[in-house]
């Protein structure tokens, strides 16, 4: 298949905050974190570019194989608790008009997180779910 339409090309100018918003998110969030976010939306949203973009990242960036694999069945999985609180969080943004953002949820993430940090989750968050929904709809492709 090839890509429906190249965003880019098209809507430079959008495309262009889209990635001044992914500098900020790059310089204010831990990057680890930042994939597993990524990651897990992208595993949730069924976008196959971007699940094998950010799962590259984190294994470029040292994270063991079977922790990415993990990330697909991450309440079954032995995260720590902070990762587990922000895929928690990844997944009910994500998903928001099934059940919202659980007070169980809002409030793990401010045992774990300033209100700084959980402020640019939420970017983060929503920011791959826009990625997400360019990708699926363009038909974006991996490069394999």
């Amino acid at each position: 298949m090839s890509e429906r339409m190249n965003l880019g090309k098209v809507a430079p100018d959008g495309y262009r905050i889209l990635f001044e918003l992914e500098r900020y998110l790059h310089a204010n969030l831990d990057s680890r974190l930042l994939n597993l976010v990524k990651l897990r939306a992208s595993m949730v949203n069924g976008c196959g570019y971007c699940v094998d973009q950010h799962g590259t990242d984190l294994l470029k960036a040292g994270e063991d194989v079977r922790r990415v694999l993990g990330v697909s069945a991450w309440r079954e999985f032995p995260f720590d608790e902070r990762d587990r609180v922000v895929l928690a969080l990844t997944d009910e943004v994500t998903r928001i008009a099934e059940h919202g953002v659980s007070d169980e949820v809002w409030n793990g993430a401010r045992a774990h997180f300033s209100e700084k940090e959980l402020a640019d989750l939420i970017l983060a968050i929503g920011a791959i779910n826009l990625w997400n929904r360019i990708g699926v709809s363009t038909d974006l492709q991996p490069a394999l």
